[in-house]
């Protein structure tokens, strides 16, 4: 179990930032293991996609001795057990959880007699490896002995053990001038056992913390290596989609450049096209940038390793990278070319909406100019409905002014009403249209 690292006093600092020791201590939550040699390393990385931490607990409850294992103590997601004769430590990371179990080999399995028979010896026994909660990604198994390195048939013994297929390896830790501490011979085969299988010899000095930092090493360069190639097979299914889908846009934009359909039928088959390829890359947008993160650790391992060819045959980190740069090439091209096309559909929908707005534009100025052509023609026949209204009131009034004088002449008064009533003409045309002039003034000034 790893200590807590206890929380710094403030008496001679400032307030601590609330994120101060969650930081900080980022460093310690995943230490190296440490282990005496000779030691076997089984190792089993598990895809969690679909396992709860409350799962992984209770398998862990099961090994001897932890039956009181409780979801608290894997809050931190790394943990190390100590059980009789091995260590089992646990770490669940965001797409996978890794168990590994270290155990000291016996005595008598030296090199080049019993390395054949290590293979079957797994202290957590075989049930309590097919139990682990998650779907296998990674199986290992990886001897470390301190002896062999100045054996000239270290390849020829290893292959006994490492079974068939072409033998990989090199030695690792060599700078300009210092002897390599230790061989690392492998082929990357699955065995029928469904392990790798990884041999390193390294000196009899080497130290504990070494041997632990070599270990993590090899065992997450291998892990990385498949997490990065998680996203070749959706790569290469999603090939065929987007030449398809490039296909479509190209008949597309030639049908927007020869103008053989409506607008609202481009506009819909673009919209469709571009629901596509935004779902596209929705899906598998987290996948390929995955991809490059695990690539970019790859490649930081393999350096870290510093390794030389071993006798003329090829090192692990040239023979990973043969093959594993084509594929995250790949994985990369499909990634830019799914952007690319994204960037297209968008710009063939900006260019059909500006046809849209053009065309909307034209229309919306020829209907401006025949209201306008109304508005004239309706000002015009108000003018001449104010001229017959003029008149109109002008008949109405001396009409009542006629009226008007006949009552007064036969009341006595000595008045013609033929005279005032045409007298009288001129005086109401005047102010009739003066009066209707002012009524639309004030109209228009409201």
């Amino acid at each position: 179990m790893i200590k807590p690292i206890m929380k710094p006093s403030d008496s001679f600092l400032p307030p601590s930032d609330s994120q101060r020791l969650l930081l900080h201590n980022e460093i310690h939550t995943r230490p190296s293991a440490t282990f005496k040699l000779p030691a076997l390393v089984v190792y089993v990385a598990v895809l969690n996609a679909e396992v709860s931490i409350s799962d992984e607990c209770q398998h862990l409850r099961s090994l001897i001795g932890h039956a009181d294992l409780n979801i608290e103590q894997l809050k931190g997601n790394f943990l190390q057990l100590q059980c009789d004769h091995f260590k089992v430590i646990w770490e669940r990371h965001t797409e996978f959880t890794r168990y590994t179990i270290i155990q000291s080999l016996p005595a008598n399995a030296h090199w080049g007699s019993q390395l054949p028979e290590l293979a079957i010896h797994v202290a957590t026994g075989v049930d309590w490896l097919k139990n682990i909660p998650g779907k296998t990604i990674t199986a290992i198994q990886l001897a470390m002995l301190n002896e062999g390195m100045d054996d000239p048939d270290s390849i020829f013994k290893a292959k006994q053990w490492l079974g068939e297929g072409t033998v990989i390896g090199g030695t690792l830790g060599r700078t300009t001038g210092d002897k390599p501490h230790s061989h690392l011979i492998t082929n990357l085969r699955i065995g029928d056992d469904g392990f790798v299988r990884m041999l390193v010899l390294t000196s009899l000095e080497t130290s504990e913390n070494r041997a632990g930092r070599v270990a993590q090493r090899l065992l997450e360069l291998e892990t990385y290596r498949i997490m990065s190639l998680l996203s070749l097979p959706i790569a290469k299914q999603l090939s065929s989609k987007l030449f398809e889908t490039e296909a479509r846009l190209v008949n597309i934009t030639a049908r927007i450049e020869a103008n053989s359909d409506s607008d609202e039928v481009l506009l819909n088959l673009l919209a469709s096209l571009a629901a596509e390829v935004e779902s596209a890359t929705a899906e598998h947008s987290y996948r390929f940038s995955a991809a490059g993160a695990y690539d970019a650790i790859v490649r930081e391992r393999i350096s870290e390793m510093r390794e030389k060819p071993l006798s003329g045959i090829q090192t692990m980190g040239e023979y990973l990278q043969r093959r594993l740069a084509p594929a995250v090439a790949t994985v990369n091209a499909t990634s830019d070319r799914l952007a690319a096309l994204a960037e297209r559909v968008a710009r063939a929908s900006a260019l059909l909406r500006t046809r849209v707005e053009i065309a909307t534009e034209v229309y919306n100025q020829e209907l401006l100019e025949k209201l306008t052509r109304g508005q004239a023609l309706q000002l015009r026949l108000q003018t001449t409905i104010e001229g017959l209204s003029v008149a109109a009131i002008t008949y109405y009034v001396v009409s009542l002014v006629f009226y008007l004088s006949k009552a007064v002449k036969a009341y006595g008064i000595n008045l013609n009403p033929e005279m005032t009533a045409g007298f009288s003409t001129p005086v109401v045309l005047v102010l009739s249209w003066l009066l209707i002039r002012r009524i639309h003034r004030s109209i228009r000034e409201m």
